[in-house]
């Protein structure tokens, strides 16, 4: 067996038992929760195959509503996530990029990582929320969900690029 599909495998276990059993009961003020499992969608490869990437992020993201009690909405979200993640990364990568390019912090640097994993948090939060909500009735707080979760998981995903870039 290919010793990244196993990595890829425990890395996929590892942040749906974290996310399931300690980041859903996290509520800061009331609505900011760190989504971290969506960090699988943003450490795929630049020439990842699409069909893989969709499979992975589906199945991540239905592993999550299985667990959660979210009818569809992190399967939704994360499968939009893995189908626009390459058109995200394109911008922050040259031309001159190996094909197997991995965007992680050693790689991109911080500025460039944090900007991508930025875009891809806040764009998975934007996608979440707004499915959650779906009803705009209370939009300061579905804004604040939003933003607040965003930074969360942003922190939360800058932590662990840092340890594993170590």
């Amino acid at each position: 067996m290919n010793i990244d599909l196993l990595k890829g495998i425990a890395l996929f276990v590892i942040l749906l038992l974290v996310q399931v059993v300690f980041l859903n009961h996290i509520h800061l003020f009331g609505f900011a929760t760190p989504l971290l499992y969506m960090y699988v969608a943003i450490v795929f490869r630049r020439n990842y195959p699409r069909w893989a990437m969709l499979l992975w992020s589906f199945a991540m993201g239905l592993a999550v509503d299985v667990f959660s009690n979210t009818p569809g909405m992190a399967a939704a979200s994360m499968t939009l996530l893995g189908f626009v993640q390459p058109y995200i990364l394109l911008p922050f990568t040259n031309r001159d990029t190996p094909a197997d390019f991995e965007p992680t912090l050693r790689q991109m640097g911080p500025a460039k990582f944090l900007w991508y994993a930025a875009i891809c948090v806040f764009f998975y939060c934007l996608v979440f929320f707004t499915i959650e909500d779906f009803s705009f009735f209370n939009p300061l707080y579905w804004l604040g969900s939003i933003v607040g979760s965003s930074l969360l998981t942003l922190i939360f995903v800058l932590v662990i690029e840092n340890f594993r870039s170590k």
